[in-house]
């Protein structure tokens, strides 16, 4: 089944150099040698066929023209031994110590700015810090930060680098339970020999965590879920999330304020909200306080918030700490609120509106890989080395426009794993979006949503961008049954 796949020059999760599998993948790899080319194929085949079933799509835009489709699924899952769950788990609660940390400080004392380890620039000048709206607010459990997605990579030698921070609106969990319950239904064969980390408790871990940030005097809250709506791209994960948690999902039409207490219109009348969990942008939540053209939102909101008679999640404003001109500086938080060593590094980062920075990073476009701060999915993105000439000079261009828009990173090595999409197995690049849930106390899923780049050579995982996911495995201490 392998004998065309080459491993070399990059670190493949399941395959050493020599072509023979990883420890933890033997019983994996020996199982996959029973089934012929046709019964390998026919089981993919039925795989696609359950998520179109589920109706499990996101929705593509390109040129303002949406497209469902189905997410690409791949069989090989990602398989993690407990020692390296472990050290990521460590890894993930410090982080986003330090970043909910961050976002408190930045929002009240600005302690971090004060002491000179943040510019200040790079914070007050970012788009998504709305101190106007939120400076000095007194929020449940001090805690910005209810769900984060981080996502993970690994480099060449195999070592765990953070890509990137999502504290606004992180998706994807839905698809961690669609990849499991596929996988579970078209190859239970595998599930009998390994023991593998549930995921049944975690919807309940997210659900205690929302109830935790219940306002002050308040012992029974409502809590509802917040959609932009049908249109939005990940609809699917706000439907699944809602009816996994046995939240009311609402739209803003749906909701009212008065006397700056938040209610939700019923058959039955009004009744008190008192815990949002939004999946809408900062941007659109209130009309009144931020975009007055938005109909999403919920007039008057922002004051409700204000007086602290509800808590939305996450939290107002949390964008200025994860762009990516901002995660250059986590290492430092994790350092100055923690007093700690990063358990897991970032990866390395250029700062392109530091003069000496940018012209070393001009000199090696072609090398590099160019990301716009601001962008996220993959969009407005130079991978120099799959680049045109033509690319590499309009982005050249863009970076003397505006420099503090854009950052460069080397070209990584990600790591790589096989994918069976059908014919045969080809190795692809994947990462894996890990969820950190925090209320009173944090729970780290386990495992995450692994993304695989499902085009021969691509090293663009998003959903987006043609990519696909892949079941992953945390294996339970003493490992295999």
């Amino acid at each position: 089944m392998f004998t065309t796949y080459k491993v070399k020059p990059f670190f493949d999760e399941m395959l050493k150099a020599s072509g023979k599998p990883k420890d933890h993948y033997q019983k994996f790899y020996e199982m996959l040698h029973n089934f012929s080319a046709d019964e390998l194929k026919e089981k993919h085949e039925t795989a696609q066929l359950s998520f179109l079933r589920q109706g499990i799509t996101f929705t593509v835009y390109h040129n303002n023209v949406g497209a469902e489709r189905t997410m690409p699924f791949d069989f090989v899952p990602i398989i993690i031994p407990p020692e390296d769950w472990e050290t990521i788990e460590k890894g993930m609660v410090q982080r986003t110590d330090a970043l909910n940390c961050f976002l408190h400080d930045v929002y009240n004392e600005q302690q971090i700015i004060k002491d000179g380890v943040i510019p200040k620039e790079l914070v007050v000048d970012n788009p998504y810090y709305y101190a106007k709206q939120v400076q000095g607010i007194n929020i449940p459990l001090n805690n910005h930060i209810f769900l984060a997605g981080i996502d993970l990579i690994r480099d060449e030698n195999g070592k765990y680098l953070v890509l990137e921070d999502n504290l606004r609106n992180p998706s994807g969990i839905s698809y961690v339970y669609q990849n499991r319950y596929v996988m579970r239904q078209v190859y239970p064969e595998f599930f009998a020999k390994h023991s593998v980390q549930t995921l049944e408790h975690q919807v309940t871990y997210l659900h205690e965590a929302i109830m935790d940030h219940a306002p002050k005097g308040v012992d029974n809250p409502r809590a509802v879920l917040l959609t932009p709506g049908i249109y939005n791209s990940a609809y699917y994960d706000h439907v699944f999330l809602a009816q996994q948690m046995g939240l009311q999902l609402v739209e803003g039409r749906d909701l009212m304020v008065a006397n700056n207490i938040v209610y939700m219109k019923t058959i039955r009348g009004l009744e008190k909200v008192d815990i949002i969990y939004r999946r809408i942008d900062d941007d659109f939540l209130d009309p009144l306080a931020f975009r007055e053209d938005s109909t999403l939102g919920v007039d008057g909101l922002l004051e409700a918030y204000r007086q602290g008679n509800v808590a939305i999640l996450n939290g107002i404003g949390n964008g200025v700490a994860d762009d990516k001109a901002m995660y250059v500086y986590v290492p430092d938080m994790i350092r100055y609120y923690l007093k700690e060593e990063p358990i897991i590094d970032n990866v390395m980062t250029y700062r392109l509106d530091d003069p000496e920075q940018r012209d070393w990073v001009l000199k090696r476009l072609p090398e590099l890989v160019v990301k716009n701060v601001g962008a996220s999915g993959g969009y407005d993105m130079l991978v120099g080395p799959h680049a045109t000439l033509e690319e590499i000079e309009l982005f050249r261009g863009k970076i003397l426009e505006n420099p503090h828009q854009y950052i460069a990173q080397p070209t990584i090595k990600l790591s790589r794993a096989p994918a069976y999409q059908g014919e045969d197995f080809y190795p692809c690049h994947v990462d894996l979006r890990v969820f950190v849930m925090r209320g009173k106390e944090t729970h780290v899923f386990p495992g995450g949503l692994s993304r695989v780049a499902l085009k021969k050579g691509s090293l663009v995982v998003n959903s987006s961008q043609g990519g696909g996911g892949k079941d992953t495995w945390v294996m339970k201490s003493g490992g295999m049954s």
